[in-house]
């Protein structure tokens, strides 16, 4: 996958902090070292970052999904099969992990897995914490990317959501 540059106005998913807005692109010297920049403002909290050009990769900055893609994130919650851990402590190991990709798709992942959990037994503070980011995480990019308000967003995923637990299938790994 090619190394994707952005431009000032872009607007970007910095993974577990949310959506955010290329203000400029900078260069700063460390030491001997001169590096490229992009300063980004986060839409939620409306704190300013800076992401290495030459690390967006390794951070999982990207692109806001498409109008198209957000369909596709609402029929995974909707369908398949849940996989978690019947270990605690993999079962929020492997969350992390994959809130810490970017990936929205395994955000939507661990909404869906720590939602189905939530039904069976309470969760921990932890995993509430974890469950409540990535409601969030998705909610934002959701919303931003189909031009909808966030509470329309919520209304669409809590429905995905209803309608995988009607027919759930939880696999539990040892």
């Amino acid at each position: 996958m090619p190394i994707t540059s952005f431009k000032i106005g872009d607007k970007v998913v910095y993974p577990n902090h949310g959506v955010g807005v290329i203000e400029q692109v900078t260069r700063r010297s460390i030491g001997n070292i001169e590096s490229s920049f992009y300063c980004l403002r986060i839409v939620a909290t409306d704190s300013t970052v800076m992401v290495p050009v030459e690390n967006i990769r390794a951070v999982g900055l990207r692109k806001v999904l498409t109008r198209r893609e957000t369909g596709h994130v609402l029929k995974a919650l909707r369908e398949g099969e849940v996989k978690t851990y019947d270990d605690w402590k993999g079962r929020f190991q492997a969350n992390s992990e994959k809130m810490r990709t970017g990936d929205i798709r395994a955000v939507a992942d661990v909404l869906k897995s720590l939602t189905m959990l939530n039904e069976v037994k309470p969760l921990s503070y932890r995993e509430r914490k974890m469950l409540d980011r990535a409601r969030f995480l998705l909610v934002s990019e959701l919303a931003e990317a189909s031009g909808k308000k966030a509470e329309d967003v919520e209304l669409q995923i809590d429905e995905a959501l209803g309608e995988s637990l009607k027919g759930a299938k939880i696999k539990v790994e040892h």
